[in-house]
């Protein structure tokens, strides 16, 4: 496994982001176009979790978020971000935090 360095790590910025919304994304099995408050702003993530949740089920639902992440198109959606995922018996489990804390806090 190869490290970075501390410097490299205080790069992520890493926030607590709410869910919002959540929609399949057209054309895609495991993509879920979900929009995400991060407290002053709200953001379009494009994320593969559509295995292991339901659009309906993930509003209300906080998540560990990289805000500083380029933008990349997935399937014609701007994904502005990327949340954090545990994979387990092949699918996506969401990092959340054990207690609801205010959209946008910082994680360190």
């Amino acid at each position: 496994m190869s490290t970075i360095t501390f410097e490299d790590f205080q790069k992520l910025d890493l926030r607590i982001g709410t869910i919002e919304s959540a929609e399949r994304v057209e054309g895609a099995d495991k993509l879920l176009k979900l929009e995400v408050s991060l407290g002053s702003e709200s953001r379009t993530l494009v994320a593969g979790v559509a295995e292991s949740y339901r659009p309906e089920e993930l509003p209300g639902k906080q998540i560990v978020v990289l805000v500083n992440l380029e933008p990349k198109t997935l399937r014609g959606v701007e994904s502005n971000g990327m949340l954090f995922a545990a994979v387990a018996d092949g699918k996506p489990v969401l990092l959340q935090p054990d207690k609801e804390v205010p959209a946008g806090t910082k994680v360190s």
